[in-house]
């Protein structure tokens, strides 16, 4: 039985790496069965990538396994229109169409705008330490999720107000697996921008269809008011001065909402993807894109991170004793023991052999990132946390035409915030069962208490 690899109560307990040993060992190249989950519909299944070098491979070769032909989640699009609306999303397109969209995307990470938000990430992190220090314990998944949604604020352009929406869109999204997200908003209404309190009321009233069905939240109409919410940040941002609006890091995450124009302010990414002429649907995917996928990667992530180095009290005191030397090449190890991303689809464009195993033009192929990250061939002794590990070819951020244009920024959050608690939470440790999300995409935890002396 494969169902297990693809259901997400698997997850729920921990990630299967003795059955991806297994695979690698046996059948690195596996048809995976896609069983009805609670109210989703059965899928037909789908090959599994678990060895290190087939995912590369497939990950390589965007002309042979497409994320344009069926988008990268294992799911099918419910239609064929939610299907087109998705294969806008850089993500999912092919080269050469997606080099246009990675280039627009890029110039909200280049080495000039990482420096500028690198300084103003630290002194965030600092202060989300700051705010619990005094209590001696906390929820650490608490702690670390305003960091990326705060730093998002900041690209977007998103004004202080409404950056709790962004953490509510991507519960929703994770909620498709987890019902304790499924319905989740912690945005207060009256605290809201003008724009913000607007977009609630595209929210969808309910995440059932009229026939019974679940509603993907990943769709248009899934994210009613997060795309109403972008179209309006759009229409502030063409009323400002345009020379700001084509600056990608928003200095004080405040685009005006009202339809006024403000010198003194500027719109993040926003004016840059207006400046380009994007499509609607090119830019609301885009929207999504840093609103979401951004977002839920690092608040998975962070908190991963910090179980992974209680689990290992050794390597933890050794990266306090020298952060210096030490956080750079832990975080990479943290990204590969702990990878924030498990899995991502790509279709076979064209009948072909892999791992021995022969594929037929239309199926679906998931590579395991998961598995990847501890192939034995690969990585020495692969199960050993070791944060001097190096070489380190983990793939958590992908490998080829899609490798995560955000692993820089991604990185330096995820240092920022480690490093607050390395240097001023004294013998930080657990103070309660962490709580895994129930995710065959993301690997996260939804509750990680922690306390300190």
């Amino acid at each position: 039985m494969t169902a297990e690899i693809f259901h997400p109560a698997t997850y729920t307990r921990a990630v299967p790496y003795d059955r991806f040993v297994e695979l690698r060992r046996t059948t690195p190249v596996c048809w995976i069965e896609e069983p009805a989950v609670g109210a989703w519909p059965a899928g037909p299944g789908y090959w599994g990538v678990f060895a290190h070098a087939d995912v590369k491979r497939v990950l390589r070769d965007p002309d042979t396994f497409s994320s344009h032909l069926g988008g990268t989640q294992i799911r099918d699009p419910e239609t064929s229109g939610d299907l087109d609306f998705v294969r806008a999303m850089m993500l999912n397109q092919d080269p050469p169409a997606q080099a246009r969209l990675r280039r627009i995307v890029a110039a909200a990470f280049t080495p000039r705008a990482i420096r500028r938000l690198e300084e103003m990430i630290a002194d965030r992190a600092r202060v989300l330490v700051d705010a619990v220090l005094p209590a001696g314990h906390a929820d650490f998944v608490e702690v670390a999720a305003d960091l990326p949604v705060w730093t998002l604020a900041r690209v977007m352009g998103v004004p202080d107000q409404d950056r709790r929406l962004l953490y509510d869109w991507a519960n929703r999204v994770i909620g498709y697996q987890d019902t304790d997200y499924a319905g989740l908003s912690t945005a207060d209404a009256e605290a809201l921008s003008p724009l913000g309190r607007a977009a609630l009321a595209e929210r969808p009233a309910s995440m059932t269809r009229p026939d019974g069905r679940p509603l993907n939240p990943r769709s248009r109409v899934g994210l009613a008011d997060m795309y109403a919410y972008a179209h309006g940040l759009a229409t502030a941002a063409a009323a400002t001065d345009p020379a700001a609006a084509t600056d990608p890091v928003a200095t004080d995450g405040s685009a005006t909402t009202d339809g006024s124009a403000d010198a003194d302010r500027d719109t993040g990414i926003v004016g840059r993807l207006l400046a380009e002429g994007l499509t609607d649907a090119e830019f609301e995917n885009m929207f999504f894109l840093f609103a979401v996928a951004g977002n839920e990667t690092l608040r998975n992530g962070i908190p991963g991170a910090l179980l992974t180095l209680l689990q290992h009290p050794d390597q933890l005191e050794s990266l306090r004793r020298d952060p210096e030397t030490l956080l750079g090449p832990a975080v990479d190890e943290l990204l590969r023991y702990w990878p924030p991303v498990m899995q991502f689809r790509r279709t076979a464009t064209r009948d072909v052999t892999l791992g021995g195993r022969d594929l037929r033009a239309g199926d679906k192929v998931v590579v395991y990132h998961a598995s990847a990250n501890r192939d034995e061939t690969v990585f020495p002794d692969p199960d050993r946390f070791d944060i001097t590990r190096s070489p380190n070819d983990h793939v958590s951020f992908g490998f080829g035409p899609h490798y995560c244009l955000g692993a820089h920024l991604a990185k330096t959050q995820m240092r920022a915030m480690l490093g607050q608690v390395l240097t001023r939470m004294p013998h930080v440790r657990p103070a309660g069962d962490p709580v895994r999300l129930t995710s065959n995409f993301q690997n996260g935890l939804k509750h990680l208490p922690i306390r300190w002396d």
